[in-house]
């Protein structure tokens, strides 16, 4: 197959400017240039960015999901990009071949849909929670997974239009999830890459205020979205009592269309060592 051409978004709200900076440089050096840089300010005008870039500072902030699907619509409607590849605006590209890697993996195989980096602090480490799979004692072992990390990753074009982009009304948390079990329901493979090292700094997503109550809530959607029927009370209840605001926001609120997954992709997910449990 011919290499494909690629596209980069990166959602910033504005508040890291020298680390914006820094990623838009480690961007700007891969050996293989992207066809198109999309940069979305939520809520922040970009006004100080410099770069050549595609720059759209809208006024709402939309959240991390919402704001990629402004830039993945961008993209899509350019008609020059068959691989999407989103960056957290506090992270870097430590290699310049990054862009080479994702070109030759998703060239090697049409039904690839979503690549996942390996996040690494600045030491080099990889936290256990950065493991998108439930034996996480070796962050080096690369394979097909059924979950990645939104710092860093790469999607097939054909894959979204397929499937469809983020579920924007998310806004922070699961997000991921939700896209990844639709992936696999569509017949698509997730890889997780170590050799493709996003730096990250070692933080907490707790540090979000927001951070309980969409977990909370967003665990309810995901199961009113996705799961079969049976499946559902094994995921909701738990959070009952830890999040109870955010639970009881996940029931009584309209959490998007349900389309649950097929029972073959529950027992496909199982076979790699991670069913659909939250």
């Amino acid at each position: 197959m011919p290499l494909p051409r690629l596209g980069v978004v990166i959602v910033t709200m504005g508040t890291r400017p020298h680390e914006l900076e820094a990623l838009l440089a480690s961007v700007e050096k891969q050996d293989v240039p992207a066809a198109r840089v999309v940069l979305v300010g939520n809520a922040t005008p970009l006004t100080d960015i410099t770069a050549d870039i595609t720059k759209i500072p809208l006024e709402e902030n939309l959240g991390c999901p919402g704001g990629r699907n402004v830039g993945l619509k961008l993209l899509r409607e350019s008609g020059d990009v068959d691989v999407v590849v989103e960056l957290d605006d506090d992270g870097l590209l430590i290699a310049d071949d990054v862009f080479r890697k994702i070109q030759q993996l998703f060239a090697t195989d049409p039904k690839l849909g979503i690549v996942g980096f390996r996040v690494a602090d600045e030491h080099g480490h990889t936290e256990r929670r950065w493991v998108p799979r439930l034996r996480a004692d070796d962050p080096m072992r690369r394979g097909l997974v059924t979950a990645f990390l939104g710092g860093g990753h790469a999607f097939s074009v054909p894959m979204l239009e397929r499937i469809g982009d983020w579920a924007g009304e998310f806004f922070f948390g699961h997000e991921e999830t939700d896209l990844a079990w639709r992936a696999l329901d569509d017949g698509w493979k997730i890889l997780y890459e170590p050799d493709l090292v996003l730096q990250h700094p070692k933080t907490s997503p707790a540090r979000h205020a927001v951070y309980y109550r969409f977990t909370a809530r967003n665990r309810v959607w995901l199961a009113r979205r996705r799961l079969p029927l049976p499946l559902i009370p094994v995921r909701s209840l738990g959070g009952l009592k830890a999040w109870c605001g955010g639970f009881v926001e996940g029931l009584r609120n309209p959490c998007g269309p349900r389309k649950a997954m097929k029972w073959r992709t529950v027992w496909r997910m199982t076979r790699l060592g991670r069913p659909p449990l939250i």
